[in-house]
């Protein structure tokens, strides 16, 4: 009964980063209309932004999060002017074979930058845990988890308290009825576009002390995000939540209880798809 609480506990920490990675992907979808297969890569420059101010600066990663999502920010605004807005009417293939190239873009270029090797961030507390009777949570993925928590809560608060956040909505439920209101959905575009970069890249900072930093860590997150994004529905900001728990939680039973599960988990995301494509046809039929 233990292991079978410590696991639940694994799964729902690392829920709460599958979480705020997704909802930037679901913003990207859901608002600009664009599936943005370069959304790895935004985590990715996050994860190195941690590390390059912790190896030059000594900046600690909860300093680093205010200076990524910034940058990050700024890079999706001009992301999406300099390479989303010129294609927006065009076919989706070449839509998503822009963001594709974007991708390997960006890959190569922090292979060339910081080479192939992993780079972890090393503050103090890293190794520390909190200990909860016979349970045991890491500092660090609590932290996580709470910061994810309280992003998600303050982006829920924006959407729909919000003038700029009610605008949002609008556009990503008719993209033509908010033109006719006043609202420039040129200016909404960008801005949840940056939002979209700025949440993968406030994810990235997190990773690189949890996990590591790597040109090749946004791949993974990428295909975890466009699962949670399918099963909750394509554009569905709130459902992310819900399936985000679903995937870590199946992550963590199967690495747990599965033998040779360690070798499985970063497959499981496959069976995620599948599985939400084929209930969404049993229903549609």
């Amino acid at each position: 009964m233990e292991l079978f609480v410590q696991t639940l506990l694994n799964g729902v920490l690392a829920a709460g980063v599958y979480a705020l990675v997704a909802s930037g992907l679901a913003i990207a979808v859901g608002v600009v209309g664009i599936v943005n297969f370069a959304h790895g890569e935004f985590l990715m420059a996050g994860a190195f932004a941690s590390y390059w101010l912790y190896v030059a600066r000594g900046a600690d990663p909860l300093l680093s999060l205010g200076v990524a999502a910034l940058a990050l920010y700024l890079g999706g605004v001009l992301t999406y002017h300099a390479l989303i807005r010129p294609v927006m009417t065009a076919p989706e293939l070449n839509q998503m074979l822009l963001t594709f190239g974007l991708s390997v873009l960006l890959q190569n270029l922090a292979l060339l930058l910081f080479g192939g090797d992993a780079r972890v961030v090393h503050p103090p507390y890293q190794g520390s845990a909190v200990t909860l009777g016979p349970f045991s949570v890491g500092l660090v993925p609590l932290g996580a988890f709470g910061l994810s928590a309280g992003i998600l809560a303050a982006l829920y608060l924006f959407l729909h308290r919000s003038r700029t956040g009610l605008a949002v909505r609008a556009v990503a439920q008719n993209r033509v009825a908010p033109g006719l209101l006043g609202i420039e959905t040129e200016r909404v575009y960008a801005l949840a576009f940056g939002l979209s970069a700025a949440l993968a890249g406030v994810a990235g900072v997190m990773l690189s002390v949890m996990l590591y930093a790597s040109p090749t860590v946004g791949f993974l997150y990428t295909l975890k995000s466009f699962a949670i994004v399918v099963m909750a529905g394509l554009g569905n900001i709130t459902g992310v939540l819900w399936a985000a728990l679903v995937l870590a939680l199946a992550e963590a039973f199967v690495s747990t209880y599965v033998p040779g599960g360690g070798g499985w988990v970063e497959a499981v995301f496959f069976f995620v798809i599948f599985a939400a494509l084929v209930v969404r046809s049993w229903r549609a039929a």
